[in-house]
């Protein structure tokens, strides 16, 4: 897989997980949800993510 599919799977895992947490556990995980959208909206201006850097430094193949 390459990084950018990675980065789909990981952010759609955070965002699911973060919904389970907040409405189970605390409302206050709902931040994280927020965290997560911010960064892809982001990144959609900037073409940079945190996740896509560290997935680089661990050798996952660019698309």
């Amino acid at each position: 897989m390459t990084v950018e599919r990675y980065l789909r799977l990981i952010a759609g895992f955070f965002v699911m997980l973060s919904v389970a947490l907040g409405y189970y556990v605390n409302p206050a995980w709902f931040l994280f949800t927020a965290f997560v959208g911010l960064n892809l909206f982001q990144s959609a201006f900037t073409n940079w993510c945190p996740m896509m850097f560290f997935l680089s430094k661990l050798g996952v193949r660019q698309g």
